[in-house]
């Protein structure tokens, strides 16, 4: 039977933006009125994020009265050469050639155009004339899980090479000033960025085992991406946890049998964890190097997770699993029990594994460097 795995993967960013900076010299003064300050400031420094990266620096550019018009204009000068960068950087892992790739998924939620960027990095990259393209618009943060569903299908029932890019510029979506709260923490979250994984037909890599989703209906008010005049407006409800707490236990345990090592939770937050019965004072494997480096990116946080994820062990077949929900969660499986744990490729750990290569299935995979991850 052909499997689909994840051989190559990559990363791209925009300028780092420290986050106590934006919120001391451009957030802080959208909510002077004292009725929402003090929880304003309060939200926006607990949210958990030191540093985001940005296409659009507000300090130096205030676009909150910008037309969506306009903004749709810039996505695709932003997004572009974020995007080609992520995508070239994860086929060269791959040892792939562009020309080879068969099916070319882009996935973003914070831009549109035609001709849209499926086409413009297929030609920036001279694909092959005869290249598929998806385009995924308008998910959110779990887009990226259908995206990686076409590219894995294409994979193991056409013998495809997919690659899958997801590309957020969430800056070009900055709001008005407002006495909502639910804005500090979008705004607060929410960052720029590009990533981007090559999915081969029998390869070497990490074993796509499956993609299980639960909707709700009942709760779609509850994360909201609307589209205004002035750019698209998002809303968050503080109930999410709870939604997570009704739906993820069941859907891992009934998931296909496997030992899992270790999972990740898209904005891993006390009470997101504490909603999902897990100490909330110890964050969720891999999150927190995550957010704090780079905040939520929307479809962009789901394909980043692969990077942030090593082993020690070349011995024992990896599988992957990803599971989604109102907000997204990756299970890394293996076949067998073994005291090979995963590894979160943070500094400390990576002093533990020598040159900062580890192997898994008979392939050869570098940690990310902290100057790749925009450290």
């Amino acid at each position: 039977m052909v499997t689909a795995a994840i051989a190559g993967s990559a990363v791209a960013f925009p300028p780092a933006l420290e986050q106590h900076v934006l919120w001391e010299q451009f957030f802080s003064a959208r909510y002077r009125d004292q009725r929402v300050f003090p929880a304003a400031e309060r939200i926006w420094h607990s949210a958990g994020v030191e540093r985001r990266h940005g296409a659009v620096d507000p300090r130096v550019e205030d676009i909150s009265a910008m037309s969506t018009g306009a903004r749709m204009q810039r996505f695709v000068d932003e997004a572009l050469p974020l995007g080609k960068e992520a995508a070239a950087a994860s086929l060269a892992a791959a040892g792939v050639a562009a020309s080879d790739v068969g099916l070319l998924t882009i996935v973003s939620c914070t831009g549109y155009a035609t001709p849209g960027l499926d086409i413009l990095v297929a030609r920036d990259l001279a694909m092959a004339p005869s290249v598929q393209r998806v385009n995924i618009g308008h998910m959110g943060c779990y887009g990226a899980l259908p995206g990686l569903a076409t590219v894995a299908d294409a994979a193991v029932a056409r013998d495809k090479v997919g690659l899958l890019l997801c590309v957020e510029v969430t800056s070009l979506h900055i709001q008005p000033p407002s006495c909502d709260l639910e804005q500090v923490v979008t705004h607060a979250l929410f960052s720029d960025g590009a990533a981007a994984v090559t999915v081969l037909p029998d390869a070497p890599g990490l074993e796509i085992v499956e993609i299980i989703s639960r909707t709700d209906a009942s709760t779609a008010a509850c994360m909201t991406w609307d589209i205004t005049d002035l750019g698209f407006r998002m809303g968050l409800s503080s109930e999410v946890p709870g939604i997570l707490q009704r739906h993820v236990p069941s859907m891992v345990e009934n998931s296909s049998p496997a030992t899992v090592f270790g999972s990740v939770m898209y904005r891993t937050g006390p009470s997101t964890r504490a909603a999902l019965g897990l100490s909330t004072s110890s964050p969720t494997a891999y999150g927190p190097t995550i957010k704090s480096s780079h905040p939520g990116r929307f479809s962009g946080i789901t394909a980043t997770v692969p990077r942030q994820a090593c082993w020690s062990s070349s011995n024992t077949s990896r599988r992957f699993a990803a599971h989604n929900h109102t907000s997204p969660s990756f299970l890394w499986r293996s076949d067998r029990a073994s005291a090979s744990t995963p590894r979160s490729c943070d500094s400390d750990e990576r002093r533990d594994i020598p040159r900062s290569i580890i192997r898994y299935r008979g392939r050869s995979l570098r940690c990310p460097s902290d100057a790749s991850l925009g450290r």
